[in-house]
């Protein structure tokens, strides 16, 4: 008797089932898309080994006076900025 018409224990409720896990697993997709996304900007963002660029320390050790002019152009020619 459990198998026919729209109960709870009958074939009435699959079709919601499958609803739920298609929508559970679009969700864990989803999550796991935008967290490499995530993963991926911040790298392109800081480099992969260091959070500071090459230029930011060259244009830091010449606001510091560690570096002349002509070595700061130099090096940021070198670096291709």
């Amino acid at each position: 008797m459990w198998w026919h018409g729209p109960h709870l224990f009958g074939w009435g409720w699959m079709p919601g089932f499958g609803l739920i896990s298609i929508l559970f697993w679009v969700l864990v997709v989803g999550l796991i898309v935008a967290a490499v996304r995530a993963s991926r900007q911040r790298v392109a963002q800081d480099g992969p080994n260091s959070p500071r660029s090459g230029l930011t320390i060259l244009e830091e050790r010449y606001a510091k006076g560690e570096i002349q002019r002509d070595e700061y152009l130099q090096k940021k020619g070198d670096l291709g900025a």
